[in-house]
C-alpha cells in the first residue's frame, strides 16, 4: 500500500508498505520484493506529475539503530529539490513545511491512477 507520511520530512513525502507484516527487505520473496519496488516507482511517476521535483531519496531502515521507529517495512519516497542538501536526517530538528498533510493528500488525489496495478 502507499500512505501519506504523518510526519513528512517534505511535501509529497510517501511511504511504499507491504500488506504482509515484515521487518527486513530480507523476510519478502522475490515476487513481493518486485511488486513493492514496481510500486515505488509508481510513487516517483505520481510524485513527478503533481511536483515535479528534480530528484528523490528513496531510503529503507531496518532495525532499531538504523533509525526505524516502526516495526513493519516501509520504503520512504522523498521529493527533493535544488535549495536542500540531498540528505536525509535520520534524527533531526525541527523542519518547517509548506503544506499540510491534508493539502499534500488533495494534491496527490486526483491522480492516484497512476499508482493501479
Amino acid at each position: 500500500m502507499v500512505v501519506l507520511n504523518k510526519y513528512p520530512y517534505n511535501p509529497g513525502h510517501l511511504m511504499v508498505v507491504p500488506t504482509r507484516h515484515v521487518e527486513s527487505l530480507v523476510e519478502l520473496n522475490e515476487a513481493e520484493i518486485a511488486y513493492l519496488f514496481n510500486k515505488v516507482a509508481a510513487v516517483i511517476n505520481l510524485l513527478k506529475k503533481v511536483y515535479n521535483p528534480p530528484g528523490f531519496n528513496i531510503g529503507v531502515n531496518i532495525g532499531e539503530n538504523s533509525g526505524a521507529s516502526i516495526k513493519h517495512l516501509h520504503v520512504h519516497v522523498v521529493p527533493r529539490y535544488r535549495s536542500e542538501l540531498g540528505f536525509m536526517e535520520v534524527i533531526g530538528g525541527a523542519r518547517v513545511l509548506i503544506e499540510t498533510i491534508e493539502q499534500t493528500y488533495n494534491l496527490l488525489l486526483p491522480h492516484i491512477s497512476v499508482l493501479s496495478d
